[in-house]
């Protein structure tokens, strides 16, 4: 917790931090705490409006579901048939000195054994493409 929500959340602390300031500055501040406060009830409910209308669409939904004769585990069960995203097809292909055989689809960052065999033998990239 920062200070100056100690002080704020503590009587004395801010009676001490007030001790000089007018009347008119405390009226001030007391007026803008009144304004962030409404803001913040204002928020809460609207908050507690959006999340009843979520819940509700979501009864909704299952209802429907339930009308069509559709259950979650059928839903899950579309998902679990999809499998795995397939593995991309390796397009690039070298063989380092330990004789270790390296492939690269292509995408993302340039594999640190590629950039060091195109260092050391002067081929780009396209030179080692699969055939």
């Amino acid at each position: 917790m920062s200070e100056f929500v100690k002080v704020l959340t503590r009587k004395n602390s801010l009676r001490k931090q007030c001790s000089d300031l007018s009347v008119s500055d405390v009226e001030k501040v007391l007026t803008d705490l009144s304004e962030i406060l409404q803001e913040r009830h204002e928020e809460e409910v609207r908050a507690q409006q959006e999340e009843k209308q979520r819940m509700k669409k979501i009864a909704d939904i299952l209802k429907r579901m339930g009308d069509a004769g559709i259950g979650l585990e059928d839903l899950k069960a579309i998902k679990a048939a999809e499998g795995p995203k397939r593995k991309v097809e390796a397009k690039y292909r070298i063989k380092d000195a330990a004789g270790t055989i390296h492939e690269w689809s292509g995408r993302g960052r340039t594999p640190v054994a590629f950039n060091e065999y195109f260092d050391k033998h002067g081929v780009t990239k396209e030179d080692t493409r699969i055939k």
